[in-house]
């Protein structure tokens, strides 16, 4: 059968750049699964979104839908023959089916024999169908918040659908919503093209090419990429190209292009975390570094037009830069008049949360937690003033610099370096990707931070569920794991839960998705570690990896195996040992060597797990495997004399319980 590309265009008012990746994504598979359910065929050639149009372009798309033969199933041949003649039952099914009676035939299935036809469908042409599955697919498309476009109970969307582009071939595959009947034109850029646009799949991205709009976002990337390099490399500047910031650039332009701008030095004189705030998360600017890799008076701003030949849009950025800074530098001189320290008390007046009090409620929690971690004076003056920078007009105007300011403030009011840098850094680490604190008190201080959070919130009953997590409570707890881990920390994980059952187990789970999504270990070997009772972060660390280490050799796995099964004789004997082995019922032969096997290694294993040489004491355990299956090979464990039975089973209970300390072995998945 003969097929054509599909072309499908959303056009609308510009979509927020954060929800494009995801509207496509959606978009594509409802339209890939919808074609498959109706066996139209069809190959995805290009997905891809601008800020005003999300579009598919599907090679292969069958021009009508194949024909058919559809089994259709009647009532139970008891109800519709009797004595071999056809019952009203049967006449009816056939009457409804359109077919004579004598086409009915008799289907065997596993609940018995029915009454069944099958008939001959015919495909219908692709048009129709595709007529009816796009609107369906565009509304499928879910978006954090919608709107009724044309009137209420009408047709929802994240913005107002302006044109819509339905082609198969040439040929318009007709339907209409929200008001908007399709058709086989579209629009070019908003100020670099005018008129309709008449396309096909076939010249669809070149068309929009001609008219100001890249449509291939990978293009516009790489399209900024090339322009900011060739804007720097000349001067001897290096752009700062944030990929977070690269991301919403190309989900905002059409037909990007890079301008570099300069401010005046004299601003250089702001610390450069304000500088670069300003430039990145308010005005969508690249900061700019110099040959030496301090920041330079300069900056990348991306365009949604061609060119800027007079220096109408660069001048016009300089001027709004400007502004941004005279503001930073009133903030920053305003708020020098009152020290850190002054501002204690005024976190009376911040609130933390309704339940939990002020942040000066939450800094004098942290300050006992500090205490209980260990932290030293530095620290703990960290702590008492981290929260300051919440009530000064820099922070107020530039949240994302809080932390931040308060360790620049503090470092430019005379506190000691440990305490500026701690404050610095107590928030981080911010993601899995940040680094953690870079001095001892910062850990100290974010720790506090993170587990008063932690502690409070678990203590009133506000515990993340789903994708609701008002207080990033995993993010904190994430912190924790990471902190804890990277800077080799030997606090108890469960004394930080304060007893909190819940929130003990909300960190290991966070400790499992550290170590086995974040570091790459498999999640077999962290629950070995962790089910033999590791509360120790750097010790878990160590053990993982050594069982990483020792895995590959040739006894590790089937050891694995049968301690499992050793585990597994125990549960089924509910067996609990209570004594130690009686060396005078010990059978000579597989259950005497292991036993003398277990004795010699036992004091081996303990040494080196002792040192934390836990990779050489796995090793040594490994090598009890021979004598374990050969004491399963020829040893009845419930032998007949109870006496002996139990014996035995002390036997393998001491050995499981001895050898389980570093990591349990039952927990490895084996092929066995």
């Amino acid at each position: 059968m003969s097929t054509l590309p599909l072309l499908i265009e959303i056009g609308t008012e510009e979509i927020p750049d954060w929800m494009i990746v995801s509207a496509v994504t959606q978009f594509r598979e409802a339209v890939e699964k919808a074609l498959a359910e109706n066996a139209l065929g069809g190959k995805v050639r290009m997905a891809d979104a601008t800020p005003r149009r999300i579009a598919l372009i599907i090679d292969d798309v069958l021009e009508r839908q194949p024909d058919r033969e559809d089994l259709v199933m009647g009532p139970p041949k008891a109800a519709a023959f009797k004595d071999g003649k056809p019952t009203g039952a049967a006449m009816g099914f056939a009457r409804k089916n359109d077919v004579d009676v004598n086409a009915l035939h008799i289907e065997s299935t596993a609940k018995g024999e029915y009454v069944a036809v099958r008939k001959s469908v015919a495909g219908k042409p692709a048009s129709e169908i595709l007529g009816a599955l796009i609107p369906e697919a565009i509304l499928k498309i879910y978006f954090p918040k919608t709107m009724y476009w044309t009137g209420k109970n009408g047709p929802r969307f994240i913005r107002p659908i302006r044109w819509i582009v339905a082609v198969q071939g040439r040929a318009v595959i007709p339907f209409e919503l929200a008001g908007v009947a399709s058709g086989s034109t579209t629009f070019g850029h908003r100020r670099m093209s005018s008129g309709e646009l008449a396309v096909t799949a076939d010249n669809y991205v070149e068309t929009l090419a001609g008219a100001g709009v890249i449509v291939n976002s990978a293009a516009r990337r790489q399209r900024m990429v090339d322009g900011i390099a060739a804007l720097t490399a000349p001067a001897g500047l290096q752009a700062k190209v944030d990929e977070a910031l690269l991301d919403t650039l190309v989900y905002i332009t059409e037909y990007p292009t890079p301008i570099l701008g300069g401010f005046d030095p004299e601003y250089l004189t702001l610390p450069a975390e304000v500088l670069i705030t300003v430039m990145r998360h308010h005005q969508k600017y690249f900061s700019v570094n110099d040959a030496q890799g301090k920041l330079a008076p300069n900056f990348i701003a991306v365009m949604n037009i061609s060119g800027d030949p007079d220096g109408i849009v660069r001048h016009g950025n300089e001027r709004v830069l400007k502004a941004r800074f005279n503001d930073a530098r009133f903030f920053w001189d305003f708020d020098q008049r009152r020290k850190l320290a002054d501002r204690v008390a005024d976190l009376a007046n911040v609130t933390f949360q309704e339940k939990l009090g002020s942040y000066l409620d939450k800094t004098t929690r942290m300050m006992a937690l500090v205490k209980e971690l260990g932290g030293n004076a530095a620290a703990a003056r960290a702590v008492e003033l981290s929260k300051c920078d919440l009530t000064t007009e820099m922070v107020k105007e530039f949240t994302e610099l809080q932390g931040q300011v308060g360790g620049l403030y503090a470092r430019a009011q005379g506190e000691p370096e440990a305490v500026a840098q701690a404050i610095y850094d107590h928030y981080k680490p911010v993601s899995m990707e940040d680094s953690i604190p870079s001095t001892p008190e910062g850990c100290a201080a974010a720790l506090a931070d993170k587990v008063d959070t932690l502690r409070g919130c678990f203590g009133i009953g506000l515990i993340p569920t789903g994708s609701k997590d008002p207080f990033a409570l995993r993010r904190a707890a994430q912190g924790v794991v990471k902190i804890l881990t990277e800077a080799q920390l030997p606090l108890a994980l469960s004394s930080l839960a304060g007893g909190n059952a819940a929130l003990n187990e909300f960190l290991l789970d966070r400790v499992r998705y550290y170590f086995k999504d974040v570091r790459g270990f498999a999640y077999d070997e962290v629950n070995a570690v962790l089910a033999a009772g590791s509360d120790n972060l750097p010790d878990v660390d160590q053990r993982v990896q050594a069982i990483k280490e020792v895995r590959p050799s040739a006894d590790f796995e089937p050891l694995a195996a049968s301690f499992k099964r050793i585990k597994n004789i125990l549960k089924q004997a509910e067996f609990t040992a209570t004594g130690t082995v009686n060396a005078a019922l010990l059978e000579q032969g597989p259950e005497a060597e292991l036993h003398a096997a277990f004795d010699r290694l036992r004091a081996d294993v303990a040494g080196k797990r002792a040192a934390k040489d836990y990779r050489g004491a796995l090793a040594a355990i490994a090598s009890l495997r021979p004598a374990v299956d050969l004491f399963f090979d020829k040893v009845l464990v419930n032998a007949p004399d109870e006496a002996v039975r139990r014996n035995r089973l002390t036997l393998l209970a001491t050995v499981l319980t001895e050898f389980s300390s570093i990591a349990d072995f039952s927990e490895i998945v084996t092929g066995s």
